[in-house]
């Protein structure tokens, strides 16, 4: 490198490193609950994954997977318009499009790109129809929504209006100031880091009365609730479903319109085949009987931390960086690793432990957790993420 860039990148790293907010890759050496820290070999269980129903290390699905590894090799070899598709790319997007109850869905490697080119391309849809005297949309963002979620609407170069968490009288106020404009309500089904969900009916209801289209990003909604009738889904396969990619669902020609015109799609290689196959055997689990009883150990595996929580995620609110982190190391040096959640993924002042309960998970090592956090004088069963003082604050769209 030359010019100003050496002196640039190292005045960025050392700023992470003084505020305290450096960060590095932990390797662990497998991806069950119980496993192993490769840097000390020391025995850990973990509660940072989010394959919720365990079904990574599901046999049928790492044999799905291998098998279309000899099958078709390991990589797709470019994007679909340019190369194809393989046949297993369209059987799981029908069995995507079953699971959620929608005409149709598309296959993107990964969920991140799904929400880019989803709100890309129905902003640039609702731009090219002012040429023919419409207006340009506005999409309203809840104030938690996920990056991939705010990174989609920068991405798109859209007006965004935040709402209120949650907030759907906020949102329709909001909408009311707005109302000569097409709206398009973007919001995540279960907040990745507070493991609450929104209020998608009476969004539903909402969108239907001022024919805004919602968007429902489902990414972590395990135990639900179900996208309402009518919302374009947005989903993964790499927490659930225990692979990798993302997906978005809804009606042919919307369908139709991310194929021609989703820059992440368009412009990317597929998703390898393996990863497909195994999301399709995993589907396969999961609506089955089998798939019944994983959740329901999943639901009885959240209650042992926080009776009753919506989601497998259960966040402990510590408030400063320095204290999460040192709760962690606490943590982890008791065999327990839970992630310290900081800026910029929370608001100052927010940081927490996100704790991911998977219904793979031994009873005995959720009781350890809870005991061992009591020990500490934290408790795993208050809602925290609930604090009218803390708050949960988010990054703004």
């Amino acid at each position: 490198m030359s010019g100003a860039w050496p002196e640039m990148i190292r005045a960025r790293v050392d700023s992470a490193h003084e505020s305290g907010r450096w960060r590095s890759i932990r390797t662990l050496e497998s991806g069950s609950p119980t496993t192993t820290v490769t840097d000390g070999a020391q025995p850990v269980v973990t509660f940072a994954s989010n394959d919720y129903l365990g079904l990574t290390q599901h046999p049928a699905v790492i044999a799905a997977a291998s098998d279309a590894l000899q099958r078709y090799g390991a990589g797709s070899g470019a994007a679909r318009l340019i190369v194809g598709s393989r046949p297993v790319h369209a059987e799981l997007e029908a069995a995507l499009a079953e699971w959620v109850q929608r005409d149709a869905a598309l296959l993107f490697p990964t969920g991140f790109q799904a929400n880019l080119g989803v709100i890309g391309a129905l902003v640039a849809a609702s731009r090219a129809a002012t040429a023919t005297g419409g207006a340009a949309a506005v999409v309203y963002s809840d104030e938690l929504n996920h990056a991939s979620i705010i990174d989609g609407i920068r991405a798109a170069r859209a007006e965004v209006v935040v709402y209120r968490h949650a907030d759907v009288d906020h949102l329709a106020e909001l909408m009311a100031d707005r109302r000569d404009r097409p709206g398009l309500v973007v919001t995540d089904a279960v907040f990745s880091m507070d493991g609450d969900i929104a209020p998608t009916t009476a969004l539903a209801e909402l969108c239907s009365a001022t024919g805004a289209l919602l968007v429902v990003d489902e990414a972590h909604a395990v135990l639900g609730p179900p996208a309402p009738a009518g919302a374009v889904v947005v989903g993964t396969l790499s927490k659930t479903i225990g692979s990798v990619g993302g997906f978005v669902a809804g009606d042919r020609d919307l369908v139709d319109l991310m194929v021609n015109t989703a820059r992440s799609f368009i412009f990317t290689t597929a998703g390898a085949p393996a990863d497909s196959a195994a999301a399709v055997a995993a589907l396969r689990v999961i609506i089955s009987t089998e798939g019944d009883a994983l959740r329901a150990q999943l639901r009885s595996n959240i209650d042992v931390l926080r009776p009753s929580h919506p989601s497998p995620i259960v966040p402990v609110l510590l408030g400063s960086e320095d204290r999460a982190v040192q709760v962690a190391g606490e943590l982890l040096a008791r065999g327990l690793l839970v992630p310290a959640i900081r800026p910029p993924t929370v608001a100052p002042g927010t940081c927490r432990l996100r704790i991911a309960v998977s219904a793979a998970h031994r009873a005995e090592d959720l009781v350890r957790l809870r005991e061992t956090l009591v020990e500490m004088g934290l408790d795993p069963a208050a809602d925290s993420a609930a604090d009218p003082v803390t708050g949960t604050g988010g990054t703004e769209s």
